[in-house]
């Protein structure tokens, strides 16, 4: 076989062969259901939230406060859920863990849950504009807003301990129920998680 001829195979063999290997290099997609438990990094995840909001929300509403309000008022109590503050490590979504705070609280069917102040904003934004521009049989009034009974807020810390290629990740939730009448917790709870990392190459 001559010479140049060999040489084009082998040159088409190469560019099969490389274009395989850039094939088998590519980005890979596998879907997962969103419930489903998939640690990676070790890092604060969706799980994380999900579970962190299910666990906390159940026991506040388990708590005394809500049918001693009762009682005394003759009402749900109203919430809002105010400032999550992460004072942790790590970057952490607060609106995802806020948002799952949120869906907890208005499906309980416990308490009325109302906006938050940026909801409020553009919602007050929205009857300003009805008051131009739509009919007066439709038109939403101002002032007729639910007042909140009570405020949720807290913050998320951590402490990292590393020794080598191994790291335990602890993450503390503290969450406070605070009256606006008066400025009474009515209820503060706690949510530990703590995690082993090995091999880990988070350092924070």
């Amino acid at each position: 076989m001559p010479y140049r001829t060999i040489r084009t195979l082998f040159l088409l063999l190469g560019g099969v062969l490389l274009m395989a290997g850039l094939a088998g290099c590519g980005t890979q997609v596998e879907r997962l259901e969103p419930e489903e438990v998939r640690d990676l990094s070790g890092a604060w995840n969706d799980t994380d939230s999900r579970l962190v909001s299910e666990e906390m929300i159940s026991d506040m509403l388990s708590r005394p406060w809500v049918n001693d309000f009762k009682r005394q008022t003759g009402k749900q109590p109203v919430v809002i859920v105010g400032t999550v503050r992460n004072l942790s490590h790590e970057h952490i979504n607060t609106n995802t863990f806020v948002n799952d705070i949120q869906r907890e609280l208005t499906n309980s069917g416990r308490v009325t849950f109302v906006a938050s102040r940026v909801e409020r904003d553009e919602i007050r934004d929205e009857r300003l504009d009805q008051d131009i521009h739509a009919s007066a049989e439709t038109r939403k009034a101002m002032g007729q807003e639910y007042g909140a009974d009570y405020m949720l807020s807290g913050q998320i810390n951590t402490i990292i301990d590393m020794e080598g290629r191994t790291q335990v990740r602890y993450y503390q939730v503290d969450l406070t129920l605070i009256s606006l009448t008066d400025n009474r917790k009515a209820w503060v709870g706690q949510k530990k998680i703590k995690k082993e990392v090995v091999n880990s190459k988070l350092r924070y």
